[in-house]
């Protein structure tokens, strides 16, 4: 049984090491999955596309790199490109070399006799900045020339991109992004845990070889917990958001016989083996204000989106490779309508802010009190109401979380034990970031003085703790519980209909970052030579037609003919012509060539 776990283990450790060959975990034939269709197959997606500067150019990574290779190619927008570049650099300089940072943009940008001079941001804008930097240089001193740049940036290049081959390249890639998902999509390894519907195990995309976690939720088991709507919520939760502190959804399937959701792998492990099975409990405080610092920016990000968590606890939290955390199992997490507040009893007991026991209106102010606890447990190695291991019965521990105050030991600092009691005070109104400032309010403590947050919310700044890379941070197979087969459920149309809906395949911004990070988008984001169109972007070149197998070359009824109308050639479209008349699908497979359906 030893030998099991050994195997499991290894091959895992094989796989997040990328195989150990050149290919780096890829397929033989990745190559092959993410061929671009060429460009006349991308026309149903050009005209359904939904041309919005900010999503397109800005927000989806893919967009992001082509719209800049775009703008390079043209003086005057590289000198936007260099602009936005300067202004990033400078909100993430440390504190001491800011003031440096941003007198060099406006000698640089600012200065009408310099040949980098930004005639595009208003001149009243930078006046402000000139003035605000030598009074305070704030990290978001150039925001309002931003927000002017990008304006003018949505105007006439954005238009103007949209006729170049950047943009057709991007709806190549939009192509393959909507690709069928199944199960052969990926390789699966071993078991890493079980959620409520199901097993979670370690699986590899094929053609790029990340790693990911799938959470697999059992449709009969779904279905007889009446658990469809809380697994639809979990999901469209995940796929809206998108933060480095946050697990992320990237595909969403189905099999046979359940839901996949495939999420961001962390190898790490969780915060409560780490409290309590590494050494003393407790971390030390440097490593406390560092994850509450993550944490923080998370919640400020879930928050952003109009969504409250309401299960911060230990084991919710999650160590990637690196040594940062992300908040994971959204499964009661919940989308407050604008300007509304809900209720609800949910959570886990001890950490259940008195809001939530009371079962009274609240918005977010269970997740300050749950980050209030968390910071408690990490430095005092116990939760703040119920000593590790005791034995209570609920009723106890929630007259304790309305009544009782917490008690502090030597280990506490000052400033923690301020942050801690300002977290978890009773009354929400009264609580540390539940007014106005919100997150704002809690960064702004003592306790965090030590972060800049730009830094940290761009990834610059380095955990004390790095995981073991060797280590696999999650129980042996063997140890992990089975599930029991249910029995009595039968599966209809109407489960279908929900399948539909929860099956949608790939999430845009993490698959696109996906791309990006195994470096298949700088293997495959070829052009022409000397800055011309590639044969796949070239409208002159029609693609080669799909080969046909023996069978259909043997009983083949329809004969198509493919040509390029003389019209058309004009005006950038391919036409399939034939006596039955044919039509091209143009559903984005990311296929060699248009699939042809004939209709006698």
């Amino acid at each position: 049984m030893e030998l099991e776990n050994i195997v499991a283990n290894t091959v895992l450790l094989k796989a997040r090491e990328g195989g150990g060959g050149k290919r780096k975990g890829r397929s033989k034939k990745w190559k092959e999955i993410l061929k671009f269709p060429h460009v006349s197959q991308c026309e149903e997606l050009r005209k359904s596309l939904e041309r919005d500067y900010t999503s397109l150019c800005d927000k989806q990574p893919i967009g992001r790199l082509l719209f800049r290779q775009y703008c390079e190619t043209k003086v005057e927008l590289l000198r936007c490109i260099r602009f936005l570049d300067a202004v990033r650099d400078y909100e993430v300089s440390p504190d001491e070399k800011r003031k440096e940072t941003g007198d060099e943009i406006i000698r640089r940008f600012f200065n009408s006799k310099s040949p980098d001079y930004m005639e595009e941001i208003n001149e009243s804008y930078m006046k402000e900045c000139v003035e605000n930097l030598e009074n305070s240089p704030c990290k978001d001193i150039f925001n309002k020339c931003l927000t002017s740049l990008h304006e003018y940036l949505r105007g006439v290049p954005f238009k103007e991109y949209q006729e170049e081959m950047y943009f057709d390249r991007f709806l190549q890639w939009k192509s393959l992004e909507r690709q069928v998902v199944t199960k052969d999509t990926f390789r699966q390894y071993r078991v890493l845990g079980k959620g409520g519907f199901g097993e979670v195990c370690a699986c590899q995309v094929r053609a790029t070889g990340k790693m990911y976690a799938c959470k697999k939720l059992e449709k009969k088991r779904i279905k007889k917990r009446k658990g469809e709507a809380m697994a639809l919520n979990e999901k469209q939760i995940l796929e809206k958001v998108n933060s480095r502190f946050v697990v992320s959804l990237a595909y969403a399937y189905e099999t046979k016989d359940a839901l996949c959701l495939v999420l961001t792998i962390m190898n790490g492990g969780d915060l409560k083996f780490h409290i309590y099975n590494m050494g003393n409990t407790g971390f030390d405080e440097q490593r406390v204000v560092f994850y509450a610092a993550e944490l923080c920016c998370g919640l400020d990000h879930l928050h952003q989106e109009g969504i409250v968590y309401r299960d911060l606890k230990p084991e919710n939290i999650l160590l990637d490779d690196d040594g940062h955390i992300r908040i994971s199992d959204l499964g009661l997490a919940i989308k407050i309508p604008e300007g509304e507040s809900i209720r609800g009893r949910v959570g886990t007991v001890g950490y259940m802010a008195p809001e939530v026991i009371n079962n009274e209106h609240y918005t977010f102010s269970p997740d300050w009190w749950g980050l209030g606890c968390l910071i408690y447990e990490m430095t005092e190695g116990q939760s703040p109401f119920r000593a590790r291991k005791e034995r209570v019965k609920r009723e106890e521990v929630e007259k304790r979380v309305q009544e009782e105050q917490e008690h502090y030991s030597e280990k506490f600092s000052e400033e923690a034990k301020s942050i801690c009691r300002m977290l978890l005070t009773k009354d929400p109104k009264d609580r540390l970031g539940c007014k106005e400032a919100a997150a704002a309010e809690v960064k702004q403590h003592p306790f965090l003085r030590r972060i800049n947050f730009k830094r940290l919310e761009a990834g610059m700044l380095k955990p004390s703790f790095v995981p073991d890379p060797r280590a696999v941070y999650c129980k042996d197979v063997l140890d992990i519980e089975q599930f029991s087969t249910v029995k009595g459920v039968n599966l209809d149309q109407t489960d279908s209909d929900f399948y539909a809906k929860f099956a949608t395949g790939c999430v845009s911004i993490p698959w696109q970052n996906e791309m990006i990070e195994t470096e298949c988008f700088k293997d495959l984001n070829m052009f022409g030579p000397d800055g011309n169109r590639s044969p796949d972007l070239d409208w002159k070149q029609l693609p080669e037609p799909p080969k046909r197998s023996l069978l259909q070359r043997l009983f083949r009824r329809h004969h198509v003919d493919y040509t390029i109308s003389t019209s058309n050639a004009n005006s950038n479209s391919v036409s399939a012509v034939n006596s039955h008349s044919a039509t091209v699908n143009c559903a984005p497979q990311g296929r060699t060539a248009a699939a042809v359906q004939a209709s006698s």
